[in-house]
């Protein structure tokens, strides 16, 4: 697809909303192109248009979409972790997503029908994932100017082991219906965290 005009971009994230909203409700197995195309009022040849693949191009950009979200709905704390008091904000917030989210995760649902294992889906959980530990990394490399964490901590390191840890909690919780972990990995990651002075 060449180029797409200001128009073009706006009628295909409504595609993409549409379709993950429609996902969210019926299911990624029950939603077909027809429904999507209901739901967001546009034609077969439209939906082609932006998306010729078909059902599986437009499903990996349901899970770009729903991979957006997921930082979207931690911010403005996870962009400003300068203080212990945004960091427990922060960890309240993730804590909270998921609560509200219960044990059916959107970008999971649609990842298992796209598969992990294609270029296309690992490409989107990679830069999931290093978007969400640079973001850490970053607090955490602020505090350490502020004096807050010790300076023997690898920001990196840091970042990924909480990110492992929120990763672990959250798939607990899919499986269990129990924060508890999710809470645990959290806390005791940030505890880490200042206790490193």
């Amino acid at each position: 697809m060449g180029a797409v005009t200001a128009k073009g971009a706006a009628t295909r994230q409504r595609i993409v909303e549409g379709a993950a909203a429609a996902i969210r409700e019926i299911g990624v197995m029950d939603t077909t192109l027809d429904d999507v195309r209901a739901r967001t009022a546009t034609s077969k040849s439209q939906l082609f248009h932006y998306f010729p693949g078909g059902k599986e191009e437009l499903l990996l950009a349901v899970a770009r979409f729903e991979a957006d979200r997921v930082l979207s709905d931690q911010q403005p704390y996870l962009g400003d972790l300068t203080s212990w008091a945004s960091w427990q904000a922060w960890r309240d917030q993730v804590v909270d997503r998921y609560r509200r989210q219960g044990r059916q995760c959107p970008l999971n649902v649609v990842m298992s029908q796209v598969g992990h294992s294609t270029p296309g889906a690992q490409a989107v959980v990679t830069e999931l994932m290093r978007r969400w530990e640079s973001e850490i990394a970053a607090g955490v490399r602020h505090m350490q100017a502020a004096g807050e964490i010790g300076p023997a901590v690898q920001p990196e390191e840091a970042a990924a082991a909480l990110l492992a840890g929120i990763q672990g909690g959250v798939l607990l919780h899919l499986s269990t219906g129990r924060l508890t972990h999710l809470e645990a990995a959290l806390d005791m990651g940030i505890r880490h965290l200042r206790d490193s002075r």
